[in-house]
């Protein structure tokens, strides 16, 4: 592995594409400490030492600590992920966006400027919903948030904070262009990974103060690297389906007559499905939480992480996800229609029709299993943590978030080594075939 990351040194383009992926990091990580104008910081991060566990701690992880001081990134980048969410969910209802969807890149651009269209509307909607709440939210003392309530701070909330959502969204879109790939997950990446320091230094503090046992920590720490084990397993897990390839002669040449396999992820959506889930809940949850009203309180109480209300819809939207992701991302049909072009066949199945049944059937238990422990990994370890009482935010959802996207940035560096003839960083590009 040392020498696969000495190798990177050897490529000037790759070397070109990591600093800009961290310059723009970099960038974004200091615009989550610009505040927002007309606010009482110091009433405000004591309003959110009491929401720590709840739904706004939940949004301020994957905002990157940016709405606990109302930055001009608080929104962070879920208004992009909502609106990306409500434009696949479209593709299947409206037929111009399947025909766009079909066209190649030219229909992927279109899309791509509408979901830019729908982040600005959400973030205004959002942006607007927050001011609103902020001039009815007070401080553990009494001191109002909002220095100055109105309009004016209502418009210059909404313009600021839509600005904020809209640059994050750029930046994404130029890590995926000009870094390493994966813009908007490396971005929830840096949010997430950035309050670690503040966590470990934390957990030592409470530790020399005897607050906590050191053998809990251990146990801690130890289940911690439990399901990153799992995770790190499951994600480099396939289910290989054989191809053979027929020969073919075209003219003096013969093509064809090769051996090769058909390789289904067992998580092929990866870390959507718990990102689209979250985002899903956490809408309408911080609407009631904003709402002065006894039953939206009620709501707001039981949409709570750790809360059986809370999990069973966490679950229940990962599954839904995980299927529909997969159903976007990969058509059984083309798949055979493709493989039926070019000669090849499953051993055993007809070509074209029962060739897409039989992919289908493999990838709706694939899918199953993925969801399963996709839904395994984020409930179960929140569930146990929030029984024990553990201090800072630590849960499957940030973990799987974490290893995920480090597996796919890892994967990306790895295909710059192996094309340019580098060994990478595992022996045979092991990494980068995900045995």
């Amino acid at each position: 592995m040392l020498d696969g990351f000495k190798n990177i040194g050897n490529i000037p383009e790759l070397q070109k594409r990591i600093l800009i992926t961290f310059a723009l990091l970099a960038v974004y990580r200091i615009g989550a400490h610009v505040p927002t104008p007309g606010i009482d910081a110091a009433a405000l991060a004591a309003f959110f030492e009491q929401a720590k566990g709840s739904l706004l701690g939940l949004f301020d992880m994957f905002a990157g600590g940016a709405l606990s001081n109302l930055s001009v990134f608080a929104l962070g980048i879920m208004p992009y992920i909502s609106a990306s969410i409500i434009l696949q969910l479209l593709t299947v209802a409206v037929p111009h966006l399947e025909r766009l969807s079909k066209e190649g890149e030219a229909g992927r651009r279109k899309i791509t400027q509408y979901t830019r269209y729908g982040t600005v509307l959400l973030s205004v909607i959002q942006g607007f919903g927050i001011a609103i709440g902020l001039e009815q939210m007070a401080g553990p003392t009494g001191v109002s948030i909002v220095i100055s309530a109105g309009w004016g701070f209502r418009l210059m909330t909404v313009i600021t904070l839509t600005a904020g959502t809209a640059f994050i969204m750029w930046l994404g879109e130029q890590i995926t262009e000009r870094g390493i790939g994966n813009g908007i997950s490396l971005i929830i990446f840096a949010g997430i990974v950035c309050r670690a320091p503040a966590a470990i230094y934390n957990t030592f503090r409470l530790l020399s103060a005897g607050e906590m046992g050191i053998f809990f920590i251990v146990a801690l720490i130890i289940m911690m690297v439990a399901v990153v084990g799992v995770i790190v397993f499951v994600e480099s897990g396939q289910r290989r389906i054989p191809v053979q390839y027929a020969k073919r002669i075209v003219g003096r040449k013969v093509y064809g007559g090769q051996s090769t396999h058909l390789p289904l992820k067992v998580n092929t959506s990866g870390v959507i499905p718990p990102i689209f889930a979250s985002s899903i809940i956490m809408f309408p949850a911080t609407i009631a939480n904003f709402i002065p009203h006894p039953w939206m309180k009620m709501v707001a109480g039981a949409l709570v992480p750790g809360r059986w209300a809370y999990e069973i819809l966490y679950v229940a939207f990962i599954i839904f996800f995980c299927y529909f992701y997969t159903a976007v991302t990969f058509n059984p049909v083309d798949v055979a229609d493709n493989m039926k072009k070019y000669g090849g066949y499953v051993p055993g199945i007809r070509p074209g029709k029962k060739t897409a049944e039989y992919i289908d059937a493999v990838l709706t238990r694939l899918t199953f299993s993925g969801a399963i422990y996709v839904s395994a990994v984020c409930v179960l370890p929140s569930i146990m943590i929030s029984n024990f009482n553990v201090p800072f935010y630590f849960g499957g959802t940030a973990l799987l978030i974490v290893v995920g996207v480090a597996l796919d940035t890892a994967g990306q560096i790895e295909t710059h080594l192996l094309t340019r003839q580098y060994e990478g960083f595992l022996k045979k590009g092991q990494l980068a075939r995900r045995r």
